[in-house]
């Protein structure tokens, strides 16, 4: 028992965090089972939930597409958007291609899959649409026509099962992989690429109202109620500005042979 608390006090505080709302949530089961009259968990406090303990990793957009050289299809694909639109490793081996509209350009993040399990996306904030930029939606609709065909659509279905694929392994055996034969050396991840895109919105000078609306975050909704809700065009400004930095040496690179696979 004093090795289990050890053990919890050297955790990080959001494990901690998490290990309270589950004990919590087990106490009110009790409670409605009439097992127990009052919650214990209430009295507990976790200091620094949110507080990072160590800084993200980030990409220049250079290193990032040095990183795209070295992956195959169709994870290609997934890092590409990733990278473009910032979104979650759930969310983009969750999307079916009914969730875009090439005609009005624009994507609608509506779910997530975790450990091939289908859920809803993480957060309220996270379901929304975001804007595709011309350059992106070329790019998608290239890998539609060569993409592991499904019945419910899945952009990136494995052919043994037909299900989405299963990002943890991605990140081990191809993203890591092509990092370090990009010669970068860091320890990258699904992560890394949405911390990359924060950055990349700064640099493309946008405001923070329309960097949380293409983030779909919640952490910055204070700020958010001073600058008030982002326009379309504004988004869609900010996102093709970053698009552009990422995929700006494509047809460079194109005319030219590229790198050979590795990952």
């Amino acid at each position: 028992m004093a090795e289990q608390s050890a053990n919890l006090a050297q955790a990080a505080p959001e494990t901690r965090g998490h290990i309270r709302s589950l004990m919590s949530m087990l106490f009110k089961c009790a409670q409605r089972w009439e097992l127990i009259e009052n919650n214990p968990i209430q009295l507990v406090r976790v200091k620094n939930v949110s507080r990072r303990l160590e800084r993200p990793s980030v990409l220049t957009a250079e290193e990032f597409h040095k990183v795209v050289l070295h992956i195959r299809e169709p994870y290609r694909t997934m890092v590409l958007i990733a990278g473009c639109l910032g979104l979650r490793a759930s969310e983009i081996v969750g999307l079916q291609w009914r969730d875009f509209d090439f005609k009005k350009s624009t994507l609608l993040v509506q779910r997530g899959v975790v450990h091939g399990r289908v859920d809803d996306v993480k957060t309220e904030y996270s379901r929304d649409v975001v804007p595709i930029a011309p350059e992106l939606a070329k790019q998608l609709l290239s890998y539609r026509n060569r993409c592991y065909p499904t019945a419910e659509g899945w952009l990136f279905a494995n052919p043994a099962t037909d299900k989405p694929y299963h990002q943890e392994e991605i990140q081990k055996k191809h993203i890591r992989m092509a990092a370090r034969a990009a010669g970068i050396n860091l320890r990258i991840g699904w992560k890394t690429f949405r911390h990359s895109y924060r950055s990349w919105l700064d640099e493309t000078e946008a405001p923070i109202g329309v960097q949380r609306e293409l983030m779909r975050h919640a952490s910055i909704q204070t700020t958010m109620n001073v600058y008030g809700r982002a326009m379309t065009d504004s988004k869609r400004q900010a996102h093709n500005s970053v698009v552009q930095m990422v995929l700006k040496m494509e047809s460079t690179d194109s005319a030219e042979e590229k790198p050979r696979a590795t990952a």
